[in-house]
C-alpha cells in the first residue's frame, strides 16, 4: 500500500463528489427561475440515494466477483470484504475501500446528469424511484461490463480511462430518451424558456472543472505520471472545446456568451474524459477543439431539426460529448502515454478504432433500450410528468412549497402559491 497513492485518491474522491453540486449550480442556472430548488434538490438527491445503494449492492453489483462477463455477483454487498488490503484486480497500492469510495463519486453524477434530459417537468417522486432503478439496472452492469475485472468489454479491450461510455454516454443517452417520452415542456418554443442566472451556470462550471481534475487525473488510480498526463490533457481539451464552441457561435449568432463558454467548456471535459489518460497534450487540443464544435451543433442545430426538448442539453453534451470522445480515443490513443493501454488509428492500429464503435453502439443500445423501459414501468405504476397547471406554476412552489427568489413575488402572489400547493396531490 502506498500512501501517497491513497492520500492522492481520497482527495479525487472529495473533487468528484463536489462535481454533483457543481452540476446543481450548472442546471439550476439554465432552467428558469420558477424550477430552481426543484432542479437542484433532483441533482443533490441522487447523492443521498446512490450513497446508500453503493454501500448496499451497488458497488458489488460494479466491481464485485464477475458473473457471466455482464455483472458482479453480491458477495462485496455492504462492503463486506472490502477493506484495507488492496485489491490486484483494480488498484494495487490502496486500499480496497478507498477504490470503492473513489467509484462511488462516478456512480453518483453519473445519474444526476440526467436531469438535464427531463428538467421541469417531472413528479418528484417518480424521479427518485427511477434514480434508484437506474443505478442498479443500467450504469451498475455498464461499470461492469468496462471497467469490471472480466468485463465483456474490458475483455475486449475498450479503452475507457475515466466513463465515456460508462458516464457519458449513458446518462446523456437516457437523458435524450426521457425528453423524447415526456414530450416538450408547456411553454417549449416561447422566449421565457431561457437560463435565468448565468452566474450560476459559470459557478457550475468551475466547480465541474476543478472537480475534473479528481475525475480524470485520480482514474490514474496513482499519484504518478500518468495522474499528471491525464491532469494536463483535460485542462488542455477543455480550454480548446471552449474556444472552438465560441468561435463557431460567433461565425453562426454574431456574438460570443459566457453561457457558450461554460457549455463549450462541460462539453470538452466529456470529450477528453474515456481519453485522458491515452493521448498526448496535443491531441487533446484537437479532440476538445473538435469536440466543442460537435456538441454546439448537436445542442443547437440538431435539436431543433429533430424537435426533441432535451432541455438542458443532457444529450448534446454527455451523450455526444462522450460518444465523440471515446471514438477519438481509438484515434489518438498512444502506449507512449499510457503502456497499458494501446495505439489508435493514427498510431498504426485502426482496429482499435472499431473496439471504440463496438463500446459505443453496446453503450447506447443498453442505456437507451433499459432507460425507456424503466420509465414506461414507472409512468404506468404512478405517473411520471407532472399536469400542464403544475408545470406552468412553477414545480418549485407546486412540489416543493419553496422559492430561490422569494422576495421576486408580490404580497399576494405568495399565499396564492402556497394555497395552491397544498391542494394539489403531488
Amino acid at each position: 500500500m502506498d500512501t501517497g497513492d491513497t492520500a492522492w485518491l481520497l482527495v479525487s474522491s472529495a473533487l468528484v463528489m463536489l462535481m454533483t453540486p457543481g452540476l446543481a449550480f450548472f442546471y439550476g442556472g439554465l432552467v428558469r427561475k420558477k424550477n430552481v430548488i426543484t432542479t437542484m434538490l433532483q441533482v443533490c438527491a441522487v447523492i443521498l440515494i446512490v450513497s446508500v445503494q453503493w454501500v448496499l449492492f451497488g458497488y458489488s453489483l460494479s466491481f464485485g466477483p464477475d458473473f457471466h462477463h455482464v455483472i458482479g455477483g453480491l458477495q462485496w454487498s455492504m462492503l463486506k470484504g472490502v477493506g484495507e488490503t488492496p485489491d490486484a484486480d483494480y488498484a494495487p497500492t490502496i486500499p480496497h475501500l478507498v477504490f470503492s469510495i473513489y467509484q462511488m463519486m462516478f456512480a453518483i453524477i453519473t445519474p444526476a446528469l440526467i436531469v438535464g434530459g427531463l428538467a421541469e417537468r417531472v413528479k418528484f417522486s417518480s424521479f427518485l424511484v427511477f434514480i434508484t432503478l437506474w443505478a442498479t439496472v443500467i450504469y451498475d452492469p455498464l461499470a461492469h461490463w468496462v471497467w469490471g475485472a472480466n468485463g465483456w468489454l474490458h475483455n475486449l479491450g475498450v479503452l475507457d480511462f475515466a466513463g465515456g461510455t460508462v458516464v457519458h454516454i449513458s446518462s446523456g443517452v437516457a437523458g435524450l430518451v426521457a425528453a423524447i417520452y415526456l414530450g416538450k415542456r408547456a411553454e417549449h418554443g416561447t422566449k421565457s424558456i431561457r437560463a435565468h442566472n448565468v452566474p450560476f451556470v459559470l459557478l457550475g462550471t468551475a466547480l465541474l472543472w476543478f472537480g475534473w481534475f479528481g475525475f480524470n487525473a485520480g482514474s490514474a488510480l496513482g499519484a504518478n505520471a500518468l495522474s499528471a498526463s491525464a491532469f494536463i490533457t483535460t485542462n488542455t481539451a477543455t480550454a480548446a472545446s471552449a474556444i472552438g464552441w465560441m468561435l463557431i457561435e460567433k461565425l453562426r449568432t454574431g456574438h460570443v456568451t459566457l453561457g457558450g463558454m461554460c457549455a463549450g467548456a462541460v462539453a470538452g471535459l466529456v470529450a477528453i474524459t474515456p481519453a485522458a489518460g491515452f493521448v498526448t497534450p496535443g491531441a487533446s487540443i484537437v479532440l476538445g477543439f473538435v469536440g466543442g464544435i460537435i456538441c454546439f451543433f448537436a445542442s443547437t442545430f440538431m435539436k431543433e431539426k429533430l424537435g426533441y426538448d432535451d432541455a438542458l442539453d443532457a444529450f448534446g453534451g454527455h451523450g455526444i460529448g462522450g460518444t465523440w470522445g471515446a471514438l477519438a480515443t481509438g484515434i489518438f490513443a498512444t502506449t507512449m502515454v499510457n503502456s497499458a493501454g494501446a495505439n489508435g488509428l493514427i498510431h498504426g492500429n485502426p482496429h482499435q478504432l472499431l473496439l471504440q464503435l463496438i463500446g459505443v453502439v453496446a453503450s447506447w443500445l443498453f442505456s437507451g433500450i433499459g432507460t425507456f423501459i424503466l420509465i414506461k414501468v414507472i409512468d404506468l405504476v404512478m405517473g411520471f410528468r407532472v399536469t400542464k397547471e403544475e408545470e406552468l406554476m412553477g414545480l418549485d412552489h407546486v412540489l416543493h412549497n419553496e422559492s430561490a427568489y422569494p422576495e421576486q413575488l408580490s404580497a399576494d402572489e405568495l399565499p396564492k402559491m402556497m394555497n395552491h400547493s397544498s391542494a394539489l396531490k403531488v
